[in-house]
């Protein structure tokens, strides 16, 4: 019953509606700073790189069952090497040209409308 009562009571001050507000503000931020990075930082880098597929840039720290090389992040994955996954920080979504819903990277059909997908 008195942690009921502590909790109104801290409820009550405005602790809970200043740290509501400090979480929608950080999420609308983080929203911001992740268009930043997708639609003005990335682009000339990926230009530069000439079409690097980020989602499979990693660093292994520990060999799986198979030996390196591994082809993809999947195939690192699957066979249970321990990696850092730094190409995930990367983009891996793009907006469909024909109804700008948000598809993979390298997808060749947008699964909302159904267009076929021209590579850039």
């Amino acid at each position: 019953m008195g942690m009921i009562k502590e909790f109104k009571e801290f409820a009550m001050r405005g602790s809970v509606i200043d740290m509501a507000v400090g979480i929608i503000i950080g999420a609308a931020y983080g929203s911001i700073v992740n268009s930043l990075v997708s639609n003005i930082i990335m682009p000339p880098i990926g230009l530069l790189l000439g079409n690097v597929d980020f989602a499979n840039l990693f660093l292994v720290l520990k060999h799986g069952a198979k030996a390196c090389p591994y082809a993809s992040l999947a195939d690192a994955q699957s066979a249970g090497a321990v990696t850092i996954n730094y190409g995930l920080f990367e983009p891996v979504t793009q907006k469909c040209p024909y109804c700008l819903s948000t598809i993979t990277i390298g997808a060749t059909r947008c699964p909302h409308c159904t267009s076929e997908i021209k590579e850039a």
